[in-house]
């Protein structure tokens, strides 16, 4: 059944899996660096030629490569599922994996190669080979074409079906996709226009500031394009796995529709300290990044609220007592339900990045990495790990090898990341210690710094650890003989209140005041800064790092 769609999302998992193999083997190495350990002069043979190639690598493969592929995999089998039909263009998207591929292996050669060791956000002045940023047009090109898939999908759905609501998982899916057509045309203007004529010597300079204020309209709804699969399946198919049901689907609906126009104009808040930006804009910036807390704590009820429900039908009482009758035993359920826990505090620390006069405190500290793995290493990647756990045994029609290894894994990786983001945490905030630096052999090292090192080394080798089993279980998978006795089929909660389907609003099942207002919102958000910069460019000599 929905063979094509099966077999697309089983190539994207593979080829993200790998990617994320790779890109996280470089973090413990990170965490032994920074406290006096250098490994890289060992990895030299197979071509790793310093902490920043790996840290290149690490941010590259792990939050661009791995999530996008992962997504695109599993929002495709997501909306054919929940629509109930075969894709109506496959062609069209085996073409866009085909050119994901080729992107992927074109940025892919430089950076191995140590040709592009510019970090994760490729910042200019700072240049790489050509290829590579060729090579993520190409991703990024491709991650379209599986969007326009969908839609097409979608179209030929809402033709046959008139007069029906969406389903929420195929909405909710199309949501997170369309948000990514609009997000990832600043990223593209700035590798097409500024990146690529620069790298290939079109142009002797570039200005930074353009650039990067082009990368953060990307950078940040970024963000929401990792986790809105991951809301998705909080939403829709953990409280299945439960024994839940959708506390209202109308939320669930609504809060994909305030992730759409609210994701994009937020990316100023990270240029906080640029000089360029004006700070009337920094202010717009800051409102619209806090009113995204209105959907998040939505999210946060309704997804509890859900859960609970099923606690209680499975037997549990008392004000508490439901918690201890969640399926903790199963490894898909508690790696997402330890996710939303881990993203309880990376919420938290986010409105502190978000607050204009409190950003300045832990601008480019530890505390920013210490974040960001709690957000798309935690609640996105242990997320994304625990619905593999299902997903995967269903693509490759085999159980999952080993839930107790599954379990382990899970269990693992949220003690891992509370250790390593801590000790982040409180370097950033409290010492105030450099990010994207190679302590391990700065002069300015001090010795108070240490004890949190320390921590954040030994939660980076138990993510380490736990990376393994987690190939471990997924390879055992794949190898085992043993058959599933029957297809798994796609979790998905049914409403608590279902007659709430009837007399819900009709706008929350309409594409045009939703994006008719995303775009007002970007065109006034960002169209001043951008023609403010653009009129007064002022271009840079870059230069190469390795």
């Amino acid at each position: 059944m929905y063979k094509t769609a099966n077999r697309l999302t089983l190539w994207n998992l593979a080829l993200g899996m790998v990617a994320l193999f790779i890109g996280g083997s470089m973090g413990p190495l990170q965490k032994l660096e920074h406290v006096g350990i250098n490994l890289y002069s060992s990895l030299r043979e197979i071509g790793i030629a310093s902490y920043y190639q790996g840290l290149t690598i690490h941010g590259v493969l792990n939050a661009l490569v791995w999530t996008t592929f992962f997504i695109c995999g599993f929002l495709t089998y997501a909306t054919v599922n929940s629509l109930k039909r075969e894709l109506s263009m496959p062609r069209l998207n085996i073409a866009a994996f085909i050119v994901m591929v080729v992107g992927l292996v074109t940025a892919a050669v430089p950076l191995l190669g140590n040709l592009a060791t510019v970090l994760y956000t490729f910042y200019p002045p700072m240049r790489a080979s050509g290829f590579f940023y060729v090579g993520l047009t190409l991703f990024v090109v491709g991650s379209w074409m599986v969007g326009w898939g969908l839609l097409f999908t979608y179209r030929d759905w809402r033709r046959e079906n008139k007069g029906e609501k969406t389903p929420f998982v195929a909405l909710a899916s199309l949501i997170t996709m369309v948000m990514w057509q609009f997000a990832t045309l600043g990223v593209a203007a700035e590798i097409l226009f500024i990146l690529i004529p620069f790298a290939f010597g079109l142009t002797d300079a570039v200005d930074p500031q353009v650039a990067r204020t082009f990368f953060w309209f990307f950078g940040h709804p970024l963000v929401y394009f990792w986790l809105l699969p991951a809301y998705l399946s909080w939403y829709a198919m953990l409280p299945k796995q439960a024994n839940g049901k959708m506390f209202s689907e109308s939320m669930a609906r609504l809060v994909f529709w305030l992730f759409l126009i609210l994701s994009i104009p937020v990316g100023i808040h990270h240029q906080y300290t640029d000089p360029g930006v004006p700070t009337g804009w920094k202010a717009m910036h800051a409102t619209l990044t806090l009113l995204l807390f209105v959907p998040s704590m939505i999210t946060a009820f309704s997804v509890v609220a859900s859960l609970e429900i099923g606690g209680r039908n499975n037997g549990g009482t008392g004000l508490l007592g439901w918690i201890r009758k969640l399926p903790w035993k199963d490894p898909s359920y508690a790696a997402q339900n330890l996710a939303m826990i881990l993203f309880v505090f990376g919420g938290i620390g986010g409105l502190t990045n978000a607050s204009y006069n409190l950003n300045v405190t832990v601008h480019n500290t530890m505390w920013v990495p210490g974040h960001f793995h709690l957000t798309v290493g935690s609640a996105v990647t242990l997320s994304f790990m625990g619905i593999s756990y299902w997903l995967f045994p269903a693509l490759v029609g085999k159980p999952l090898w080993s839930k107790t290894l599954g379990l382990w894994q899970s269990w693992t990786w949220f003690i891992g990341m509370i250790l390593m983001s801590n000790g982040l945490h409180i370097l950033g905030l409290n010492f105030g210690v450099p990010r994207r630096s190679s302590l391990g052999v700065a002069e300015y090292l001090q010795s108070d710094w240490q004890p949190l090192m320390i921590e954040a080394m030994i939660g980076g080798i138990i993510l380490g650890v736990s990376g393994l089993l987690y190939y471990i279980n997924i390879i055992g998978t794949a190898a085992q003989k043993k058959k599933l006795e029957e297809p798994i089929v796609m979790p998905v909660a049914e409403p608590y209140h279902p007659e709430e389907i009837a007399v819900q609003p009709a706008w929350l099942d309409r594409w045009r005041p939703w994006i008719v207002t995303m775009i007002a919102l970007i065109v006034i958000s960002y169209g001043p800064v951008l023609f403010d910069l653009i009129s007064r460019y002022n271009p840079v000599a870059g230069f190469k790092v390795w």
